[in-house]
């Protein structure tokens, strides 16, 4: 039976047992993993409504073939908060829906409670190396401001979400003061979940070289590109979210983010450690009958005046 206030709560036993093996040893072997959290949520939320609203695909806010977004607009809406998803992928993969439910998913859950949702893509490390991603994310909420109404949102109301290497550049557009722009004053907090707020190259990493891919192979620039260099540099509402089971150092580097940002602004932002999720099913749950995270979420935006 689901349990929605559980973590793992819409997974059968068995399966839930299957993530909970996996957890610890998560990171010798991240893509195997990735897949096996896919194949065990796809079919949940493939299994979940989707009357109620209006999908416009694949709309573009530039010149790539991947600088496209989807807005998912429920019945009715008008003047509707918005929240942004950026999908992840290490920098040199992902898509807004590899599978057509993954992560397509976020933007079905968060258009359910009344949001006008946006799924967007992203241009990848061969075509736009650092900053692109952050100049995509300027780029499609740009486009937003001045479109969005006609989908129901409201450009003065909206919040960003990213997951992994999108969370980088949702942290690097709003955190980052040398990229020659601030972020569009209707955005109104930030998400970070599981993202990449440092660029490592370390031994255990093991998207080391797709680090290297986006972020240049001249190890003195990493730091400096890396959000965890400007964590103080803007006072955005922000909300860091980790999986007990991280991609190795994710965690850490969101635990010291969050301590940054709190050291600047003296108190500590919101701060979520999803036990027993991993990498991948912190944000593969949504929409799959659990809303754990999610509810954390809403509360944060609406925390928000």
């Amino acid at each position: 039976m689901i349990d929605p206030t559980r973590t793992l709560g819409s997974l059968p036993p068995e399966q839930a047992a299957e993530l909970e093996r996996a957890g610890p040893i998560w990171g010798t072997d991240i893509n195997r993993f990735r897949d096996l959290v896919v194949k065990l949520y796809s079919p949940l939320v493939a299994a979940a409504p989707k009357d109620g609203m209006t999908v416009a695909r694949n709309l573009p806010y530039g010149d790539s073939a991947r600088q496209v977004l989807d807005i998912f607009t429920p019945d009715g809406a008008r003047d509707a908060d918005v929240v942004v998803f950026v999908h992840g992928g290490a920098f040199i993969r992902g898509s807004k829906s590899a599978n057509g439910h993954i992560y397509d998913n976020v933007s079905y859950w968060f258009a359910r409670q009344g949001m006008v949702a946006v799924n967007m893509e992203y241009r990848l490390a061969g075509e736009a190396p650092f900053p692109g991603g952050a100049d995509d994310v300027a780029a499609a909420v740009r486009w937003l401001a001045g479109h969005v109404s006609a989908h129901g949102g409201n450009p003065r109301r909206m919040f960003l979400i990213g997951h992994s290497a999108g969370g980088t550049h949702v942290a690097t557009y709003c955190f980052d003061p040398r990229r020659g722009y601030r972020p569009d004053p209707g955005v109104l907090g930030a998400v970070l979940v599981s993202a990449r707020l440092r660029a490592d190259t370390l031994p255990g990493n093991p998207n080391a070289r797709a680090v290297e891919a986006y972020f240049g192979t001249d190890p003195a620039s990493h730091e400096a590109d890396s959000p965890m260099a400007y964590a103080a540099e803007s006072d955005l509402p922000v909300m860091i979210a980790i999986a007990q089971y991280e991609n190795p150092y994710l965690d850490l580097y969101g635990l010291e983010f969050c301590q940054r940002v709190a050291r600047a602004r003296g108190y500590v932002p919101r701060f979520v450690q999803m036990m027993r999720h991993n990498h991948t099913s912190i944000v593969a749950h949504f929409d799959s009958g659990e809303e754990t995270l999610g509810r954390e979420i809403l509360d944060f935006f609406r925390s928000i005046a």
